[in-house]
């Protein structure tokens, strides 16, 4: 080619490595280490939220807060939450039910 132009291939954003030596392989343990963590990650989050909007309430209760729409806000926040991790439960035990109906 003239002048040295060469077309180099398209990267992820913070990929550093070289094409050829990205060939590691995923075993299923490395899978199940990351959907743990996720998962693990998720709860906590639903967690904190829960416990910050109850301390957001007492302080209501106690005085210490006089900012309704914070502690409601924070209030909807954990609820939505919940009701969120609740509907990834339900359509994990439906695919879970699914893929043990099915014949193999």
């Amino acid at each position: 080619m003239e002048g040295g132009n060469t077309i180099q291939p398209f990267m992820p954003v913070g990929y550093s490595g070289n094409v050829a030596s990205s060939s590691r392989t995923h075993t299923p343990a490395d899978a199940h280490g990351a959907f743990h963590e996720l998962l693990k990650g998720a709860i906590e989050n639903v967690n904190d939220q829960q416990i910050e909007s109850r301390q957001m309430t007492e302080k209501l209760v106690s005085g210490e807060v006089d900012n309704l729409h914070d502690v409601i806000i924070a209030s909807e926040k954990a609820g939505i939450a919940m009701q969120t991790t609740i509907e990834v439960r339900n359509k994990a035990i439906e695919a879970y039910e699914t893929i043990m109906r099915m014949q193999v």
